[in-house]
Formats: C-alpha cells, sequence, structure tokens
C-alpha cells in the first residue's frame, strides 16, 4: 500500500478523511482506502496528504482469533503480525450420512453429538487462552464456519465479549489449524483499495 501511494504525497489534489475512509482525488485518478481497523482521523485537505492514513496502517493492534469449524478449532493472541498465544485442536465429527431408514438416525444423533462435544470443547479453549488478554484485546476475528462460531458463543456467555468487539469481516478458512492461524495477519492487515481512473485521464 505504502509502495502504491507514497509517489502521490504532496502532489497537486484533495484528501479527504471521513467516516473510516481517506479519499484522495488527483488529476489522473479518485483513491478511497479503508484501513482494516478504522480511521480516528478526520480531516480535508488541499492536496495528497498520505501521514495520517500511513499512521494508521503501521499501527499494531492486539487482536483474538477464533477459527471453528466442524472438525477442528484454533484460538489465538495476535500483538501485531505475532501469533503471541494459541491452542488448536481436532475432533472428528462424522460427515452426512446418504442413506435413510434407523441407521441414518442413529448415524445423525452420532453426528449431533460429535458436534456438540466439539462446540464445547472449542469454548472452553477460547475461554482459556483468550480470557487473560481481555481487557488488552482491541479487535477480534471470528472465521471458519459462521454456524460453528455462532454455536460456539451462544454455548458459553463468558465469550459474549468477542462478539462484541468482532471485526465485521468473517475469515473463512477451509482448516483451522496452527497454519491458518498463522497466516490471519496477512489478511487481517489488508486494507482495502479501490482506483478510479478521472474521467479524461489518460
Amino acid at each position: 500500500m505504502r509502495k502504491r501511494l507514497s509517489p502521490l504525497e504532496g502532489e497537486p489534489g484533495r484528501t479527504g478523511y471521513a467516516d473510516g475512509v481517506v479519499r484522495i482525488e488527483t488529476p489522473a485518478e479518485a483513491i478511497a482506502v479503508r484501513p482494516p481497523f478504522g480511521l480516528a482521523h478526520e480531516g480535508e485537505y488541499d492536496r495528497v496528504e498520505l501521514g495520517p492514513l500511513f499512521e494508521a496502517l503501521e499501527e499494531d493492534r492486539l487482536i483474538a482469533a477464533l477459527l471453528v469449524r466442524l472438525g477442528g478449532y484454533a484460538v489465538g493472541v495476535f500483538e501485531g503480525e505475532r501469533l503471541v498465544d494459541s491452542k488448536v485442536g481436532t475432533r472428528f465429527v462424522k460427515g452426512k450420512h446418504k442413506k435413510g431408514g434407523s441407521s441414518a438416525n442413529r448415524f445423525r444423533r452420532r453426528r449431533e453429538e460429535q458436534a456438540r462435544v466439539l462446540i464445547e470443547v472449542a469454548a472452553e479453549t477460547a475461554f482459556r487462552v483468550l480470557e487473560p488478554w481481555r481487557e488488552r484485546v482491541e479487535h477480534v476475528a471470528l472465521g471458519g464456519d459462521r454456524r460453528a462460531i455462532d454455536d460456539v458463543l451462544t454455548t458459553d456467555p463468558r465469550l459474549g465479549w468477542l462478539r462484541e468487539r468482532a471485526l465485521p469481516r468473517f475469515f473463512t478458512v477451509p482448516d483451522p489449524r496452527l497454519r491458518e492461524l498463522e497466516r490471519l495477519p496477512y489478511e487481517l492487515y489488508a486494507a482495502e483499495l479501490q482506483v478510479e481512473k478521472t474521467e479524461g485521464a489518460g
């Protein structure tokens, strides 16, 4: 992001900081940047002014992460991009049954029981790992499968604060393992960038 925008610093144009978005207008293009954790600074400039944006993008945050799917979970705490605390686990949950009859009912009950145990273990693990960090955590990244996450947060009232601090984006991961957790900062710290060519430019 810095490499893309730095050459524009101080150039003729306009820059507006409002509602968590930076809008940059130059003779050639209009650019909108939404930092991943919002933007406190507000102001209007009659030039390209990028200092407040770069400060927001470079600020490290303390972020809790909870990734859950039927079959596994991953819980972690990040200081900036560094994973400082984590716990991952797997639990076998049977796939869907293709046949009908009484065997299908037994299969369904066993699958539901396996899923319930996974959700309870994931909730307890999330509490044990994240509670010591609760006062310092600024944002929470939720991911995996939406229904599984909802079940975990509903199962244990002690985890209600995770939903309150959750980022708007849901991080869909195929398999909540340590490697997915370690990869998460690349997505967490990615700003949203939109560019439109100014009419008549180029």
